[in-house]
């Protein structure tokens, strides 16, 4: 059983580092900090490494001991949460470099690419995973580690919004209310507070939505430039992708992001119940869940909003032959 495997390796392991995907949302900050605490449980001290996340998350347990990077060369253990394949992980060397490696995730596109692999595309987020995994090994779950969990389950379901929430999603939230964790509040934290930055963002991501297939696409972007005007900080994009998917009618939402070479763009896409938006992203080499994924593709906004748009354009053709 590969959780029996996991439970003996991470025992056996005197140094630990644990890792997320880039852009880490709340779902890879709470997964990778409630891992720390389970690491904690079992008698071993871990550290988490995240270059860069949104401040907003600073509010979760533990995360002011997260790292920008590490001194330690070689762990005997790396534990990646909530990331679908090696190229996603931030700081990756330190996975590449550990005597052995785990990978936790929810991602039905996840490449297996640790040594040990537990992976559940049920689960509409990693924290309920690792909540699984806790249930299994008999540990309590304290109001620190609740809150880390709530947190990712929160973001990644959009509020119990999204498809995929099931009924033991909500028989774990209202454990882990009785526990005491203040899910008013995560809420809160989590999706109804913006920075300045974001907000200033949202303007310029809405003066620029464009419609396509009969208003049931959307498309819009922001450029480093923008970030720059409005002294953005790491995570002050997150939630913009959202903006498309909430207008009436809209099937897929298409937000880009430029990179930091500029020659290239970070995709979000969001989908409604007609469109796997993961099989389009899958094509740039990208991938996630059938309602939420993302790619890179190289170009300006005009040649990747066009590569984008041909592929939602086959997928719709796709859908309508289905029928």
């Amino acid at each position: 059983m590969t959780l029996d495997e996991i439970l003996k390796e991470i025992k056996n392991a005197e140094t630990i580092v644990i890792l997320t995907h880039e852009s880490p949302d709340g779902d890879a900050v709470g997964s990778s900090l409630a891992m720390r605490l389970i690491a904690k449980e079992l008698g071993k001290n871990a550290d988490v490494i995240i270059p860069e996340y949104s401040r907003l998350f600073n509010f979760l347990p533990g995360a002011s001991e997260i790292k920008k990077d590490s001194d330690v060369e070689k762990y005997d253990l790396a534990i990646a949460v909530d990331c679908a394949d090696l190229k996603r992980l931030v700081a990756n060397e330190y996975f590449t470099n550990a005597a052995k490696t785990i990978v936790i995730d929810h991602h039905g596109s996840n490449t297996m690419f640790g040594d040990y692999n537990y992976v559940n595309p049920a689960s509409p987020a990693c924290c309920e995973v690792l909540a699984g995994m806790l249930q299994y090994y008999e540990l309590n779950i304290s109001k620190d580690l609740g809150t880390c969990l709530m947190t990712g389950i929160i973001t990644d379901t959009g509020g119990f919004q999204h498809r995929g929430v099931s009924p033991e999603t909500f028989e774990l939230a209202a454990e882990l209310l009785s526990k005491g964790v203040d899910i008013p509040y995560i809420y809160k934290m989590t999706l109804r507070t913006k920075t300045k930055a974001n907000f200033e963002l949202q303007k310029r991501v809405i003066d620029r939505m464009e419609f396509f297939e009969d208003g049931k696409v959307t498309f819009s972007y922001i450029t480093k430039q923008d970030e720059k005007e409005v002294n953005a900080e790491p995570g002050d994009h997150e939630g913009l992708v959202e903006i498309g998917r909430e207008i009436e009618g809209v099937e897929v939402s298409i937000f880009i992001r430029q990179r930091e070479d500029k020659n290239a763009y970070k995709v979000s896409m969001r989908s409604g119940d007609l469109i796997n938006v993961s099989d389009i992203c899958f094509i740039f080499g990208g991938g996630g869940h059938q309602r939420a994924a993302g790619a890179v593709i190289q170009g300006d906004v005009e040649q990747v909003k066009k590569k984008i748009l041909k592929e939602v354009e086959k997928a719709f053709e796709k859908a309508k032959g289905m029928k």
